[in-house]
């Protein structure tokens, strides 16, 4: 997981949006229309960094697609120190 994080959030285009698209939900799980609003971004950028998101098992999503809240998977949640460090190095 650590090595994805670093790749999906860092390595990247965009790893920036993601990285404030993860900072959001763990501060407060949202939809995909609130992150894009709280956030500043076009809705279509944020369902892209989501889906990023989702496939490398970094967010899931509670509910149906329209909808659906996100927030940090257990697994990115057992490796938050690593989150913090790439916070951290990319501010």
């Amino acid at each position: 997981m650590e090595g994805t994080l670093w790749y999906v959030l860092t390595g990247t285009r965009g790893g920036r949006n993601r990285i404030r698209i993860l900072q959001a939900i763990d501060e407060r799980p949202r939809n995909a229309h609130q992150l894009a609003d709280d956030l500043d971004l076009d809705y279509k950028t944020v369902r892209h960094h989501l889906d990023v998101l989702l496939d490398n098992d970094i967010v899931d999503k509670s509910g149906d697609d329209y909808g659906a809240v996100y927030l940090p998977t257990d697994r990115v949640r057992a490796n938050w120190g690593t989150v913090e460090e790439i916070f951290e190095r990319v501010e």
